[in-house]
């Protein structure tokens, strides 16, 4: 069966704007033609997954997260509920805190109450387990996170990529000790930013960016393991200023830390741009604060969306193979990250 995936691909677009074009949503008439032509070619009937979808039992799937406070999550809880509500499907959804038990109680409710299917942003990668759902044969869609060894379809943000170009942006803008504050130590997410922020740091060794002397303690004594929480940021930073010889700028991997690195900065009298700090994930405030602070966006709204499309297609009956689709990250660079000898005008720091 050909699914709204496969279209997005063929037309190279995303599947919300398939779902957007099929359902009379704003969208350029240049892109409509692309997918109209690309699901003729297909043989695409874009009603045939929500006639499959009225015939399941189920009309409830569940979406648990780990942080209902992060705008990132919440972002992606509304592309969820956007693409469900196309057929007729309602979300439950779940705050796990990140805690495995947590998350094991509310994946056995969506059990006992034979939801149509779930969608995971998991909780743990080796402490998460979805072979009970796999027992049952329900349908699972991993978002953001896969846990290790689960057979699901997986939607994901290449975590890596982002962290190496925020690292390499900070390099190009002078600054010459960066640290890393990332999140807890095995998560997929905390472990991928940083594998990228090591990238650049040993790349910038190599064409002599950075001295050569001590490569290891370059790329070892200015990361900091956090809890994605605000007060995890803060107490990473506070950490990394009170070092012999503090960092000069700071790649935050994720947007609720920075707001503790904020405050830690602001605590100790230092502020952006002379100490830099990037974040990974946009804030509603990002562009308002002064100075405005640089993010590696996220297209969290697409995850939830692409997410609860694959979930819908596998209810509906698709028996493709496992997809995993990752979607890329982009950078908006504002004043927080000038360099450290900047002078921004007045207005930037009012």
């Amino acid at each position: 069966m050909t699914t709204i995936t496969d279209v997005a691909r063929a037309a190279g677009v995303s599947p919300a704007t398939v779902s957007r074009v099929f359902n009379g949503g704003r969208v350029t008439p240049e892109r409509a033609a692309r997918v109209r032509r690309a699901a003729a070619e297909l043989g695409f009937e874009p009603n045939r997954v929500a006639q499959s979808l009225r015939k399941q039992r189920g009309s409830v799937i569940g979406l648990l997260i780990p942080d209902i406070e992060n705008p990132f999550f919440t972002s992606l809880a509304r592309g969820v509920e956007d693409a469900a509500q196309q057929t007729g499907l309602s979300v439950v959804l779940c705050n796990t805190d990140e805690n495995v038990d947590k998350e094991r109680r509310y994946l056995g409710i969506a059990l006992a109450e034979q939801m149509a299917g779930v969608i995971v942003a998991a909780a743990s990668r080796v402490g998460t387990d979805l072979s009970p759902l796999a027992a049952r044969g329900m349908p699972v869609v991993a978002v953001d996170r896969r846990p290790k060894g689960a057979s699901v379809d997986a939607v994901l943000v290449d975590n890596q990529h982002g962290g190496e170009a925020a690292t390499e942006h900070l390099l190009r803008s002078r600054y010459r000790r960066v640290a890393c504050v990332t999140g807890p130590e095995g998560a997929s997410t905390s472990e991928e930013r940083l594998a990228g922020y090591r990238a650049a740091i040993r790349d910038a060794l190599a064409d002599g960016t950075l001295p050569s002397d001590g490569p290891d303690d370059l790329l070892t004594a200015y990361v900091r393991h956090a809890d994605f929480r605000v007060g995890g940021g803060r107490s990473a930073m506070a950490d990394l200023l009170a070092m012999e010889r503090p960092p000069d700028a700071a790649f935050v991997a994720n947007n609720l830390m920075t707001v503790g690195a904020l405050e830690a900065l602001r605590a100790a009298g230092r502020t952006p741009p002379g100490f830099g700090v990037l974040s990974f994930g946009g804030v509603p405030w990002a562009g308002l604060v002064r100075p405005s602070l640089t993010t590696v966006e996220l297209p969290s709204y697409e995850l939830g969306f692409t997410a609860a499309t694959l979930l819908q297609e596998r209810i509906a009956g698709s028996a493709k193979p496992l997809q995993t689709v990752v979607l890329r990250t982009g950078l908006s660079v504002r004043d927080s990250t000038a360099g450290p000898g900047a002078r921004l005008p007045a207005a930037a720091l009012e």
